[in-house]
């Protein structure tokens, strides 16, 4: 088995800020209706309000 090498960083370098990635919610297509309670929504619209737009990436968290 051949050891690993981690990738070296200069000292006092930092690395790379890591990007979130985009959010599930954006991927949805509008529906009618909130994502999260089922509520009716304008046509454009994916969630009811902000509180079902942060439960609903929540939930998306602890489900991956």
């Amino acid at each position: 088995m051949e050891p690993t090498q981690e990738p070296m960083v200069p000292e006092g370098a930092r690395a790379p800020a890591m990007t979130a990635p985009p959010r599930s919610r954006q991927s949805l297509p509008p529906k009618g209706a909130c994502w999260y309670c089922d509520k009716p929504v304008d046509s454009v619209r994916r969630f009811c309000g902000k509180e079902c737009a942060d439960a609903f990436d929540e939930e998306a968290e602890f489900t991956r």
